[in-house]
């Protein structure tokens, strides 16, 4: 058992893209959901409208990639409005199915035969975050070059992609923070403790409720803008219903109505599943037998990981269910 190897892979996943992108993720799913109440369960359809808005720049429009910026925000505030306009005067529920369905819909049209042309298909779109390499070559950071050390050792596409991408975390963390305590911060969590209450003030509850499920889906697109720059690439099954429910498992584990536990929280969310996946490889590699019963084999490391994950958010429901940084309290929304 290497254990360096294992600590080594798992501290580089503390801080690597995959927390990055899912600490954005979760930021904006911490403004609708946890502080307004919303159950948005399709956080991966506005993560997907990011990454296709930078896509398609190139291979479709056949602009300049930096105008897939203000079309992937376009493609999200679209995506609210049609998910928003139907479901938001109706209880919590009806959100969580649409923007499920939602997510879905967007995940197989464009990996559909019939949109290629558009999208391309179940291959994706591939070669065009060179621009946005090309501004960190500005910047005196080879691509192809090693940079830090130790375990926190990466390339330099890696490292510009981080860079960029903790700068935005930290922020639209703060930005996030500053807008929950102002006056609007206060009436979105005002209703998600009791909407009535608030309505009874004269305040339209469906207006705040629609500019947090706006506000928290242009957050994912950046997300997903960051995830695909990383990987050059945007392909359909990235952004499956899955990757909005470990989302929120990170935000849970980090604490809800908290900035801080939404940045906390997907960082520990990768260090235990990259610990998990390394160390389950390497017990793997010597597979235990009881009998002629395998327990586990090379091919199962990825169930396992999940079943074990999928473990820890329910002993962390059970004993602390607000999380690490959470309040209790903040847990209690109004779900009407």
């Amino acid at each position: 058992m290497d254990w360096s190897l294992i600590f080594e892979l798992s501290l580089k996943g503390l801080i690597g893209i995959n927390a990055v992108y899912f600490a954005i993720a979760a930021i904006g799913l911490n403004v609708q959901f946890g502080y307004t109440g919303l159950l948005n369960f399709g956080q991966a359809g506005f993560m997907a409208c990011g990454a296709y808005g930078l896509g398609m720049t190139a291979h479709y429009f056949e602009i300049s990639f930096w105008w897939g910026i203000p079309l992937g925000i376009l493609f999200s505030l679209l995506l609210g409005l049609l998910m928003g306009i139907p479901t938001l005067r109706l209880r919590a529920d009806y959100l969580a199915i649409v923007t499920i369905a939602a997510a879905e819909i967007i995940r197989l049209v464009v990996r559909s035969v019939r949109f290629k042309h558009y999208f391309g298909g179940s291959d994706g779109i591939n070669r065009f975050a060179q621009p946005f390499r090309e501004v960190g070559a500005d910047f005196g950071i080879d691509q192809t070059q090693l940079y830090g050390f130790g375990p926190f050792t990466f390339t330099g596409r890696e490292l510009w992609t981080m860079i960029v991408g903790w700068s935005l975390v930290a922020l639209i963390g703060y930005l996030v923070y500053k807008l929950m305590k102002s006056p609007w911060g206060r009436v979105l969590k005002a209703i998600r403790e009791d909407e009535d209450a608030v309505r009874s003030l004269g305040k339209n509850v469906y207006s705040y409720k629609m500019q947090s499920l706006l506000l928290g889906g242009v957050i994912g697109t950046i997300s997903g803008m960051i995830f695909a720059l990383d990987r050059g690439s945007v392909q359909p099954d990235n952004y499956s219903r899955d990757v909005t429910f470990y989302i929120l498992t990170a935000l849970v584990l980090g604490g809800v109505a908290k900035v801080s536990g939404s940045i906390i929280g997907p960082m520990l969310f990768w260090l235990i599943f990259t610990f998990l996946d390394n160390f389950l490889r390497q017990v793997a590699d010597k597979p235990i037998k009881i009998g002629n019963f395998t327990i586990m084999q090379s091919t199962q490391v990825g169930q396992v990981n999940f079943m074990l994950v999928g473990l820890t958010l329910i002993l962390l429901m059970v004993y602390r269910p607000q999380g690490i940084f959470g309040n209790r309290q903040e847990m209690a929304f109004d779900g009407r």
